[in-house]
């Protein structure tokens, strides 16, 4: 990993833009970081929690404080409180996780902050790791937050050193709205001087801290009169500048985040005369700024990212200064609210405003059609060991409800055991919603780290009003999609402390649930029975699945130099059922160009549960013929 912490101004590195994010706070001294993981923002944590790490295992202390938070609201209110002493802080997470914090976020901006504060919202144009696409530039508005959009990681970089200072200023948590693009973008990053950290805060008591309806009225026209102050700001933000391509012009655009770099590079290529308005403080904007820019022009294209939010702006101002000059965008259906923009769809957009030859080519469309590659549950994952065992316990028209996480790549042939999901911690809920509409039997399916997130509420729920439904709780013991990052269910935390392991199965008895089967799902026939037993019981029944992510494994087994099985199909044996790949579905397993089954010894990750679902016996281990993990994947 590159050195973050190295205090050498002026060297460039290259990092990306998540990484810069770390960086810049680096820079500007935090003092506590805190998260829900969450792709596309994951990497920022990551990199606090390996600097924090490191420092353990070196018996120093990294100067500042680290965490994996139970969820987003969690996450945003430890960092608040240490902002209410006077510290630095900034919490991550992706967009959606803004909608768990957002009863602290909005309520948080009235109060206000002391030391400077950066909340990060890493939205994700084209649902890349998303169940949606929101566009959270909303939240500035909706909670009068100031907020801060880079184009580059450098731009990331100097956004989140300033935006404390900003925060101070203002008194303000400062919004930092990223998008996939940049965030997983690597760019090169020039280092600035690393403030020293400030440790210890003091909290000075307020009767206005404390938000009842007397202390909110006074609080909500101050947080007015700071965004007031916030427009000075931006009028005088060096985020906000106006670039120039080709000879001076009347014609204008308007872009943000990483749309601005389409903008310049398609402006260059057409070989445009125009000037651009780059926004990086987008709330407020600067509105005597903008008004100039209007004037100055006869024509403005705003480019931006899914919904209209500058554009609209832009038309407000041009009304209310009774400028009639023609502006494009959305609503003239020259830009989608839909999706990531690329170079492809701004040029063409562009051809088409200003009349001139669009120079990209369609991509040419293959004679052959490639079939799709979607995600897969790794070779050896439990979850499909579980989810084989359900299907063969539960009855034809069972409903699946699911959760965020790894298990719903279920969905997906041959499995196909995810039939309705909301968001995070919603599987519970929906289930006990179903138990009262229907008579068909429910099976609902979350993590372990969902469950602590917010998998907890819906269980007291099924308890209180006796719902018949059956919750899975799929325990590998780590927050696997999003990086294998710890929850309260690990030994260990996010700066690799020991900690405190709590027990899914503790936490559920204590919660009143009256039936609970403990399982390992690769023991495919007891996990099968248990479910069996769960279905049948009347009331709300928790099956725990508990078996380690499969990475967690390999990398236990490295460790440790254990050696790694073999397995085979015996060809003579073989019926040629295909219950493995057809109805199991691991994808070691595949078929020849000669008709017959095999396992691929270099994805096979040693699980053995094929061995279990082969109704012919003709999968065995091979004896004496032993490879190390390190042989198998390299």
């Amino acid at each position: 990993m590159i050195d973050l912490t190295e205090n050498k101004v002026g060297k460039q590195i290259l990092l990306l833009g998540n990484e810069a994010i770390t960086r810049g706070a680096l820079e500007a001294g935090i003092d506590v970081a805190t998260t829900y993981p969450g792709a596309p923002s994951s990497e920022i944590a990551d990199t606090f929690s390996k600097i924090a790490k490191q420092a353990t295992k070196q018996n120093k202390n990294p100067g500042f404080y680290f965490e994996y938070s139970t969820n987003e609201k969690v996450a945003l209110e430890v960092a608040a409180a240490a902002s209410f002493c006077g510290l630095r802080a900034l919490t991550c997470m992706k967009h959606v996780g803004l909608n768990v914090a957002s009863d602290v976020f909005m309520t948080y901006l009235y109060m206000g902050c002391k030391g400077g504060h950066i909340i990060v919202s890493a939205d994700d144009p084209y649902c890349h790791s998303s169940q949606n696409e929101q566009d959270n530039r909303y939240f500035a508005l909706f909670g009068n937050a100031p907020m801060l959009e880079p184009a580059t990681p450098q731009e990331a970089k100097e956004m989140t050193r300033i935006g404390f200072d900003i925060s101070e200023e203002l008194q303000l948590p400062i919004l930092l709205r990223t998008t996939t693009r940049l965030n997983h973008t690597r760019g090169s990053i020039i280092l600035d001087n690393l403030q020293k950290q400030r440790g210890k805060g003091h909290f000075e008591k307020d009767p206005l801290f404390a938000l009842i309806p007397v202390t909110a009225r006074v609080k909500h026209p101050a947080l007015l009169k700071k965004m007031e102050q916030a427009k000075k700001i931006s009028e005088k933000s060096p985020f906000n500048t106006i670039l120039k391509i080709g000879k001076p012009t009347d014609i204008g655009i308007v872009a943000s985040g990483v749309s601005v770099n389409y903008v310049i590079e398609i402006a260059e290529v057409l070989k445009l005369d125009v000037k651009i308005l780059k926004l990086g403080m987008t709330h407020p904007i600067p509105r005597k700024m903008c008004e100039q820019f209007i004037k100055s022009c006869n024509v403005i294209v705003v480019v931006e990212e899914l919904e209209p939010i500058l554009e609209w702006q832009f038309k407000t101002i041009a009304y209310d200064i009774y400028s009639d000059m023609k502006i494009y965008g959305k609503s003239t259906d020259h830009f989608s609210r839909l999706y990531e923009y690329s170079l492809d769809i701004v040029a063409d957009a562009f051809s088409k405003i200003f009349k001139v030859k669009n120079p990209y080519q369609k991509p040419v469309q293959p004679k052959l059609k490639l079939p799709s590659r979607p995600p897969s549950l790794c070779p050896g994952c439990p979850h499909r060991a579980t989810y084989y065992a359900v299907k063969k316990a539960a009855p034809k028209g069972t409903i699946y409800p699911t959760d965020i996480g790894c298990y719903i790549l279920g969905k997906a042939p041959p499995l196909e055991i995810a039939d309705l999901l909301l968001c995070m911690g919603s599987n519970a809920g929906i289930a006990c919603g179903l138990s009262i509409s229907t008579e068909q039997k429910i099976v609902s399916f979350m993590g372990d780290s969902t469950f602590f997130h917010s998998g907890i509420p819906p269980i007291v729920d099924a308890v209180h009003h006796n719902h018949n439904v059956v919750i899975t709780i799929l325990d590998n013991r780590t927050t696997a999609m999003t990086g294998l990052q710890p929850h309260p269910g690990t030994e260990y935390d996010g700066m690799g402390r020991p900690a405190k392991l709590i027990n899914v199965e503790d936490v559920v008895k204590g919660l009143g649930v009256e039936h609970i089967e403990i399982v390992d799902p690769n023991n495919i026939k007891d996990t099968t029975a248990a479910f069996k037993r769960a279905l049948d019981f009347r009331g709300p029944a928790v099956v725990v699945s508990k078996s380690p992510c499969i990475h967690l494994e390999i990398q236990r087994k490295r460790k440790s130099k254990e050696k790694k099985s073999i397995y085979y199909i015996d060809q003579e044996k073989c019926n040629q059922c295909r219950e493995c790949i057809v109805r199991f579905g691991c994808p070691a397993i595949y078929y020849t160009e000669e008709g017959s089954i095999r396992i691929d010894d270099l994805q096979c990750n040693d699980c053995g549960n094929c061995v279990q679902i082969c109704p012919f016996d003709a999968i065995f281990k091979k004896e004496g013929n032993k490879r190390t993990i390190k042989q198998v994947l390299y």
